[in-house]
């Protein structure tokens, strides 16, 4: 991967968005659906864009918007639909569109109030809070594009059981939002009243009131007070920054919010790998910051800005892995939390660290491997079958102490708060104990790889089979597990993995940009990771061929 001369340095102003042209070009520019990049398509995180390319823009919105509405009237949903957004510069032009919408079809929704952000993870829990709750059924909609760039605009559905929304649901609104795209959106009901928000049937409401108090059922704030374990928080300018206050005074934590600004073009950020402005807190570069304050802290932590994702800082490693500390959480959290159901398993997605397997059978724990994609721990979070679902790009979720749901979507709060109580109650920050695993199961090397891709060779993925492949070896070792299906659920993958004693890769196209991805990790050091992913390239081009 070629390393940008901007990475890990402060954006240049040549580089940032202009908010305004954003705004206009979401409201101005008319996707062709004829155009297969211009329709709507659901990735593993909802359907992505940016209007300056004309892939996400108002007629986008009120077409998904519509599709949404459409559906849950039909599955009978008449409890109110929880919206949430993030702060990406275009958000707010979208949550607007999407509240014009659901007005005019008479959707009941529970919204911010002042039309404020709100992370994913809270949209989450008041779901499922008011599904235990109430006779109605409530469902989501989440504003966001998650860590993507400043000029990028995102909108995911939630499913009744609080998390995203599976392919069978998906696909429905998929095909629906791009017919009526095709119709030129003459059959999506709007309102152009001004303020929409005083309309019968929009309630404004504190998500952060009942988010912040119900903390205290899934996180040990006792041990952290006792320990006096000073933290640091970096938002990145997200979603999360109006909660980190009421809770370090609602539970007496020693917590300085380090940055913040809430700025539409984040110009306070350091560039990525790429040197595009991105707001991934697993990225070293877009880190730099933060990482630099690790030693005024016993412990730091960052957020995406919707608030589901973690990036932990400490001062024994600086940024973790996000595969090492899901390793290290699992571990602990299995070790600690006694009312959790024995029989319940651990979830981890397949492209994830063969770290989480060894952690999850010392603990214990029945393993569950699934494609990637949050939404596949959602039934096993849901009912309680899983204790805990972690995926590589450093999003999770786990239950509460005596064993029920808390999110069955991806919480960045309560990883960065885990983090805490885990250095509080053990006298090790997290990257200690890392270490500790080394030692017992052996020290992994673990990287991912982007590869140009057309998008017939990104379908070809879909046609992958295990017969496909020949070779019997991968880098010296015997080949032994060729999967186009994951074990843990039996979904298709997507791509391939192949797995030897002490390695493996896997590939997979991704769902937003022109690329497929290769992970790849070796329990044999550097050199034999370097055979594996030389090997995986070729492997996969030949499997690929028809």
């Amino acid at each position: 991967m070629a390393i940008s001369e901007l990475a890990g340095k402060p954006a240049p102003k040549e580089i940032l968005i202009d908010p305004e042209e954003l705004k206009r070009c979401y409201f101005e520019k008319k996707p062709n659906p004829s155009v297969r990049a211009e329709r709507v398509r659901f990735g593993t995180g909802g359907h992505r864009g940016s209007p300056l390319l004309g892939t996400y823009t108002e007629e986008h919105i009120k077409a998904i918007v519509q599709a949404v509405c459409e559906y849950r009237k039909k599955e009978g949903y008449t409890g109110p639909l929880f919206l949430g957004r993030d702060t990406h510069a275009i958000s707010e032009s979208a949550h607007a569109t999407a509240l014009s919408v659901l007005a005019a079809n008479g959707v009941p929704v529970r919204y911010q109030k002042e039309c404020g952000i709100t992370p994913t993870p809270a949209v989450s829990r008041a779901i499922l809070a008011w599904n235990r709750q109430n006779g109605s059924v409530a469902d989501g909609l989440i504003i966001t594009p998650s860590h993507n760039p400043p000029s990028d605009g995102g909108i995911k559905y939630n499913t009744p059981d609080g998390g995203g929304a599976d392919v069978a649901v998906t696909s429905q609104i998929e095909a629906r939002a791009n017919a009526i795209l095709e119709g030129g959106c003459a059959e999506v009901r709007s309102l152009s009243e001004h303020p929409i928000t005083g309309l019968e049937g929009l309630t404004p409401i504190d998500f952060a009131e009942d988010y912040v108090a119900d903390l205290e059922n899934i996180i040990d704030f006792e041990v952290i007070r006792r320990a006096k374990i000073k933290i640091g928080v970096d938002p990145l300018g997200g979603a999360g920054l109006p909660y980190w206050r009421p809770i370090a005074e609602r539970y007496g934590l020693d917590l300085t919010v380090v940055n913040e600004s809430l700025d539409p073009a984040f110009s306070f950020m350091t560039c990525d790998h790429d040197g595009k402005i991105r707001m991934d807190c697993s990225s070293p570069w877009s880190m730099t910051r933060l990482i630099g304050l690790k030693d005024r802290f016993d412990i730091a932590f960052a957020n995406d800005p919707d608030t589901d994702r973690h990036g932990i800082v400490v001062p024994s490693v600086g940024l973790m892995n996000p595969n090492h500390f899901l390793a290290v959480a699992i571990d602990y959290l299995c070790a600690t939390r006694g009312r959790w159901p024995k029989e319940a398993g651990i979830g981890k997605t397949l492209v994830s660290s063969a770290m989480i397997d060894r952690v999850a059978a010392a603990a214990g724990r029945r393993l569950v491997e699934v494609p990637v994609g949050f939404k596949w721990f959602v039934p096993g979070l849901y009912d309680g079958s899983l204790v805990f679902g972690g995926e590589e790009s450093a999003g999770a979720s786990f239950l509460r102490f005596d064993g029920t749901v808390w999110t069955t979507d991806k919480d960045g709060l309560i990883m960065g708060l885990l983090a805490a109580e885990i250095l509080a109650r053990t006298g090790k920050d997290p990257g200690i104990h890392y270490r500790a695993f080394t030692e017992k199961y052996g020290s992994p090397v673990y990287t991912r790889v982007d590869t140009p891709a057309s998008l017939e060779m990104k379908e070809a993925f879909t046609r992958l089979s295990p017969e496909k492949v020949v070779q019997k070896e991968l880098a010296g070792e015997a080949i032994t597990a060729i999967l186009t299906r994951a074990p843990g659920n039996d979904a298709p993958i997507g791509g391939i993995k192949v797995a030897t004693e002490h390695g493996w890769f896997a590939a997979r196209p991704s769902g937003t940009e022109n690329i497929y991805k290769i992970y790849a990790e070796s329990f044999l050091g550097q050199d034999h990771l370097n055979r594996i992913l030389g090997e995986a390239r070729q492997l996969v081009a030949e499997a690929l061929k028809e």
